[in-house]
């Protein structure tokens, strides 16, 4: 086998319902074509699995998929992927992990993991390097992603590196994620309940081995470039490691934008007390990196006895302002429940929030509750113990665990979900942060703030400052962040590197690894290529154009009070204008012109 520089050269590719494992050869066209990670990942699912396919049949298949960066020295080097189809979007499903799995992964020689088919009984998979085991995993079936990480850890060595579902996973709760590394998670869109569907509690990675690298001199050289920009900027190198993700509640809040109250209000007069600063002052124990990073914005708090990782900003506001709730401690212990029951943080607090505001309106009645805390606006108690309801699958608790739409469906008023696609939408009101919210619309994964983080250019003035009100020049700003943020996620690095790095940047890093001359240009088309991919596959799914919308309370409501007081997202305007900036029909469907440009006609 060649050595392929970057990538290691090899699939694995594991079928649960004949019990078989397999070595395959990287395709190394598609692997540069579409560099990697999401990309590939994407590409082997359009290859690999109908779109019409059930998302928790035996036919879907489970895609663990790193970048050529992943494992290398490059700053953040250490993020994977996990594709497949979505149970709770019916989309393309694409989360993304941090903490160390990915790069143990590639330390073991493997680019690629494809889970098939379904296990009769619980399993788990043991990788050690060139050792791959599919064994019984009934001893940890019913733990916590906690518990079952500390078990694979005294049986197989200290040094392994776990990715692993909870309960909620086990209970193919749509809003369940994967938990790698005990605090970090591939949360959103279902993917937990699919490996639930398949019976595979947990893969176990230890490798030795190394990523080889096509030129040591040049990459030191990008290496230096990207380090002193990342150490430069005053998100990277201050507000981020000083304080985390949740440095951004305060500034969310100062422009009006913090969704309160299940997005009823968008300013939250107790900010301050669930704040970065409030965080780090009285809640943080120490940092918490994932592998090669130079930022540090993960934190490890304490309260009361339950110590873990996180909460970052998104959870921050879920359970906070979002619910009403300023008590910081509950967040926190929200946080270690969803961590240790498998659950996407967004996802569960938000379908908290859309609880309260059912209840707010007399759909859900008290009765209901079964002697659990009133889902009342403020209510700290009510955050912590409805995520373990959701976590356990237990009463008005399991049906919240198939996410937001499908509990204010249930009671007549799908409206009251603050989602796109069926998934639950991020910690920004689009009202007052137009590009936000067509981004939000015409995210190909649901309601998404990392497939093209609009709050760069419009909160934080990265690169430019852009007027969060103005509509002008946002469907083409969307539509670049997007590619983009593609690329990276392909490459195998971390979003929040792109505060402070460009697309030349990424391309030299990637160029001095694989030995490839891509230009900045060619990283970001490579991006679009992706984009284009998974719109394809949604179209084959039956994801209708008609679904790139906000709820009609962002179209419809303005904002009441605060900074953004009258405001309400333009969509009407920006979405034709992102079509066109796209390459696009009038309809949203990519043209036979941008696809043979793309070299994407064979998938028409």
């Amino acid at each position: 086998m060649q050595n392929y520089f970057g990538y290691q050269g090899t699939i694995l590719r594991v079928n649960l319902t004949e019990k078989t494992i397999k070595k395959e050869e990287l395709n190394l066209d598609d692997a540069l074509k579409f560099i990697g990670g999401r990309g590939l990942g994407t590409k082997i699912l359009m290859d690999e699995v109908d779109p019409k396919t059930d998302a928790l049949s035996s036919e879907n298949k489970l895609i663990f998929a790193t970048g050529p960066l992943t494992g290398t020295s490059t700053p953040t080097g250490g993020r994977y992927m996990v594709i497949t189809k979505s149970p709770l979007t019916g989309t393309v499903a694409c989360s993304n992990s941090g903490g160390y799995w990915g790069a143990e992964l590639k330390f073991a020689g493997y680019d690629v993991v494809i889970i098939e088919g379904k296990s009769e009984k619980p399993v788990y998979l043991n990788i050690s390097d060139d050792s791959v085991e599919i064994n019984d995993a009934s001893f940890v079936w019913g733990k916590t992603a906690g518990e079952t990480t500390a078990a694979f850890e005294e049986a197989h060595g200290e040094k392994v590196r776990v990715a692993t579902i909870g309960p909620a996973g086990e209970n193919l709760s749509k809003i369940s994620g994967i938990i790698n590394d005990r605090g970090r998670a591939a949360g959103r869109s279902g993917v937990g309940a699919v490996m639930g569907s398949k019976n595979l509690k947990a893969i176990v990675v230890r490798g030795t081995g190394k990523v080889n690298v096509n030129d040591a001199a040049m990459l030191k050289e990008a290496f230096s470039k990207s380090m002193a920009k990342i150490r430069e900027n005053g998100v990277t190198g201050q507000g981020l490691p000083t304080y985390g993700s949740a440095v951004l509640v305060n500034i969310i809040n100062e422009n009006g934008v913090l969704p309160t109250n299940n997005f009823q209000e968008s300013y939250f007069d107790k900010a301050d007390d669930i704040s970065g600063e409030t965080l780090a002052e009285k809640f943080l124990k120490k940092k918490d990196p994932c592998f090669r990073c130079p930022i540090g914005c993960g934190r490890y708090c304490e309260t009361d006895g339950i110590e873990g990782s996180g909460p970052e900003y998104e959870t921050i506001w879920g359970f906070g302002s979002n619910c009403g709730v300023s008590d910081l401690s509950a967040i926190i212990k929200a946080n270690y429940w969803c961590n240790e029951y498998g659950l996407d943080t967004i996802s569960a607090s938000t379908t908290i929030a859309a609880a309260m505001e059912l209840y707010q309106k007399g759909y859900i009645r008290k009765e209901d509750l079964e002697g659990a805390p009133e889902l009342v606006w403020g209510n700290a108690e009510a955050v912590v113990e409805w995520t373990k309801l959701m976590g356990q699958a237990k009463g008005l608790g399991a049906k919240m665990a198939e996410g937001s739409y499908r509990l204010c469906e249930s009671y007549g008023v799908p409206e009251l979900s603050m989602s796109v696609k069926k998934q639950e939408m991020p910690a920004y009101d689009p009202r007052g942060i137009q590009g936000i919210g067509l981004n939000y619309a015409t995210s190909n994964r649901g309601g998404c703030h990392v497939r093209g983080y609009m709050i760069s250019p419009e909160i934080l003035n990265l690169p430019q400052e852009l007027d969060r009100f103005a509509t002008d020049g946002k469907a083409e700003w969307t539509k670049i962040f997007q590619d983009f943020t593609a690329s990276i996620d392909a490459v195998g690095l971390c979003l929040f590197t792109s505060f402070a790095m460009g697309a030349d940047d990424y391309a030299d890093l990637y160029n001095s690894i694989c030995g490839t001359k891509l230009t900045g240009n060619d990283f970001v088309e490579i991006g679009d290529r992706i984009w284009n991919l998974e719109r394809l596959y949604n179209l084959k799914a039956g994801i209708d154009p008609s679904e790139d919308t906000l709820p009609k309370r962002l179209l419809e409501e303005p904002i009441s009070s605060g900074p953004s007081t009258g405001h309400v997202n333009k969509l009407s305007v920006t979405l034709p204008e992102y079509y066109k900036a796209r390459g696009w029909t009038e309809k949203g469907i990519p043209t036979e012109e941008k696809l043979t440009l793309l070299g994407l006609e064979a998938f028409k």
